[in-house]
């Protein structure tokens, strides 16, 4: 009997032993899995985490725009400012010099060749903004270039019979 009682025992021992390898390697399994999406939701995570940047609105000129705009002037053009004693051709090189560094430097800012190169004393203290226009209360040359701009975009060198511009379309 006491055979019987060991061999049930010891029977009863491997159930139980059986029982707990089959419990740890469901256990081991479901930690696998989570592991793995966790992972997946990890990678998920931080593609989303760098979201591309947002597109540009390609928004079309409408009624109104905002610009902003260097003028270079020659003696002799339409409300030429005093003091501005440079011919036409001296004028329009400047003008395509202030051009060429927005071109040569994306980083530069709009704003400093204004300061530096504009001749337009009643906007340079505005960093040469113009505000809201309408293409009808500006002349046609600057207006036609103006509104052919996307939001953002730099005009190449516009003459006009006040000088010569670059223009930027800011709204």
């Amino acid at each position: 009997m006491r055979k019987t009682l060991l061999l049930v025992f010891l029977l009863a021992c491997s159930k139980e032993e059986q029982r707990k390898e089959e419990l740890a390697a469901a256990q081991a399994s479901a930690s696998a899995a989570a592991a793995a999406e966790s992972a997946a939701l990890a990678k998920v995570l931080a593609s989303a985490s760098v979201a591309p940047p947002p597109v540009k609105q390609e928004a079309p000129a409408g009624e109104w725009i905002t610009a902003q705009h260097i003028l270079v002037a020659y003696k002799g053009a339409k409300a030429c400012p005093r003091g501005v004693t440079r011919t036409k051709d001296e004028a329009k090189k400047r003008a395509q010099e202030a051009r060429d560094k927005l071109a040569k430097d994306p980083k530069l800012d709009f704003t400093d060749l204004v300061n530096i190169y504009t001749d337009d004393n009643a906007t340079k203290d505005r960093q040469g903004s113009l505000g809201k226009i309408k293409k009808e209360n500006v002349v046609k040359e600057f207006g036609d270039a103006a509104w052919a701009l996307k939001v953002d975009e730099v005009s190449d060198v516009v003459e006009t019979p006040f000088g010569f511009h670059i223009i930027k379309r800011n709204q």
